[in-house]
């Protein structure tokens, strides 16, 4: 069973969360959060795998309770699930630890698929919010500059990529292409486990907390 922690200060939208990931035999929510001020708690009560993270709350909101969370050794993947989306937002998501960015009014299904695939180690995102944050990552609003992933920039992005082995910089190429881990071992002839190793020898080496991060980091080089 996937365990989920609900996080979001209205108890509608809980309510509602709850009824659709009931109706999947594979997940089950383990607790709900009103304030990111309570998730550490209950997170070493229930030690879920997936917390879905509202943004907006009333003392310690989404941003703050994600970067909290991820700092922790075995922490679990968060995935942001709000009402809006904005190029800042979705940078901070991700750039704290979160392994996706969802729209609370995105399909059912699709929220139930991407608990399924943050528990599996990828990332997940609705179209809205990716495609806000390939734009941003790559041209940057006009007259502004580019915001960076980790907080690094291209100079820096292509040093830490050659810190990488030659399969290790094509498993992470392959990710900041929104590959899969079936897709990257088709791609590269290895086993599915062989890619999940290389992965987390990338995360380790690039200090960095997903697979999101190491997509944004291909992107700020140049090779994505």
């Amino acid at each position: 069973m996937i365990q989920v922690l609900l996080v979001d200060d209205d108890a509608l939208v809980r309510a509602g969360l709850r009824m659709m990931l009931a109706s999947a035999d594979d997940i089950e929510v383990v607790g709900e959060a009103t304030d990111g001020g309570e998730v550490e708690t209950l997170v070493d009560q229930h030690t879920p795998d997936i917390v879905l993270m509202d943004i907006r709350m009333p003392t310690v909101d989404g941003l703050e309770a994600t970067r909290r969370l991820r700092a922790r050794p075995r922490a679990p993947e968060i995935v942001v699930l709000t009402t809006f989306v904005s190029d800042d937002y979705v940078l901070r998501a991700l750039q704290a630890g979160a392994a996706g960015f969802l729209l609370k009014h995105t399909h059912p299904d699709r929220i139930i698929d991407a608990v399924r695939r943050a528990a599996a180690g990828e990332p997940v995102m609705s179209p809205e919010a990716l495609g806000r944050l390939i734009g941003t990552v790559r041209t940057g609003p006009p007259g502004t500059p580019v915001p960076a992933p980790a907080p690094v920039r291209e100079g820096e992005a292509q040093r830490l990529l050659g810190l990488l082995g030659d399969r290790e910089l094509e498993v992470a190429v392959a990710i900041g292409q929104g590959k899969t881990n079936a897709e990257i071992s088709s791609d590269l002839y290895m086993s599915v486990p062989t890619v999940k190793s290389h992965v987390s020898h990338i995360l380790a080496k690039l200090g960095l907390n997903n697979r999101v991060q190491i997509a944004l980091l291909v992107y700020r080089s140049g090779r994505g």
